[in-house]
């Protein structure tokens, strides 16, 4: 038993499913960039992607259900030769399905790759884009040099694309701290991005999530490198609140992995902690009618969610307290 399981008891709490509203489709460890925090570990030379034959079994089950979003992940999941077609086959099932790029930006000045903003743009896919920083310092030394300029360029793309601006076309960005401690209040950095962006460079984005770094892959290495990783781990750990147990991603999501492995969200996906039953599962395997009320995986970094005002895909899990 992990010291978060005996936490979770001594709070007399359980951590179990509830209906599944989001399919998140991690396609791959593909990336073309190299950043400091990424707990998948992505990078230009990785060569983990999902087939097409994959797609279509996903898609498959998917029709069988009433999932109404699908959360597409990697790496640059946009790197995926198919990342396109799964896109079309998931928008022919059901037009009013909620369609979600996680984009890093860059990737959308990419050669090759000059015409996939208005892709999204006519397939209606809502965009949730990595933006770490306002400024070009913190974006660039998290991500790499020239990263800040090229996500400007494209954040400027994707709004006369309409992107942030018309209703039909959401555009949110992510914060991940710059380093070992937790992210800021949320509605406060929101405000700070919406008046910097606007003010120096005319962007305009509907919301900000702010998602604190878990220690697991590249961010645990560099936490260990610089001697950080056990003072890291009791932050999250003194951080714990008991108030963010209900809003926990895993509770909603179901995660898919390149090769249709089937988790209870990305980062345990990325730890190989696989759902089972006498054998690894893959998501066909799974009857869509019984995961309700499923007993969550979990380990010491779910810490990492429960900390302060929680963490999730949609950004904190809890609204500050009135003043």
């Amino acid at each position: 038993m992990s010291y978060f399981s005996e936490r979770l008891a001594a709070e007399g709490l359980s951590l179990r499913r509830a209906k599944t509203e989001v399919l998140q489709i991690n396609l791959g460890k593909l990336c073309n960039l190299t950043c400091m925090h990424c707990h998948v570990d992505a990078g230009p030379k990785r060569k983990e992607t999902m087939t097409r034959q994959t797609i279509d079994r996903v898609v498959d089950w998917l029709a069988q259900t009433t999932i109404p979003a699908v959360d597409i992940t990697g790496g640059a999941p946009e790197m995926v030769p198919d990342f396109r077609y799964l896109i079309e086959r998931v928008r022919s099932l059901q037009p009013s399905h909620k369609i979600i790029d996680r984009c890093n930006l860059t990737i959308l000045l990419e050669r090759g790759y000059e015409d996939l903003a208005e892709f999204l743009a006519a397939k209606g896919v809502e965009i949730i884009a990595s933006m770490p920083c306002y400024t070009p310092e913190n974006v660039n030394a998290q991500r790499g040099e020239g990263v800040f300029e090229a996500s400007i360029a494209a954040l400027r793309l994707l709004n006369h694309l309409g992107y942030g601006v018309t209703d039909g076309l959401p555009l949110h960005l992510i914060y991940n701290p710059v380093g070992a401690f937790l992210p800021g209040p949320q509605a406060e950095l929101e405000a700070d991005y919406k008046r910097e962006l606007a003010a120096h460079f005319g962007i305009v984005f509907n919301s900000l999530y702010t998602i604190t770094n878990l220690p697991i892959a590249r961010f645990a290495g560099y936490l260990r490198h610089n001697n950080k990783l056990d003072e890291y781990m009791d932050l999250l750990i003194s951080a714990f609140n008991p108030a963010t147990i209900d809003g926990l991603m895993c509770r909603n999501t179901i995660s898919v992995g390149w090769r249709g492995e089937v988790y209870d969200c990305d980062f345990n996906q990325q730890l190989g902690m696989q759902w089972q039953n006498g054998r690894p599962l893959l998501l066909w395997d799974i009857d869509p009618d019984k995961i309700d009320n499923r007993q969550i995986m979990t380990a010491d970094h779910c810490f990492g969610c429960t900390a302060g005002a929680g963490s999730s895909c949609g950004g904190a899990i809890l609204a500050p307290a009135p003043v």
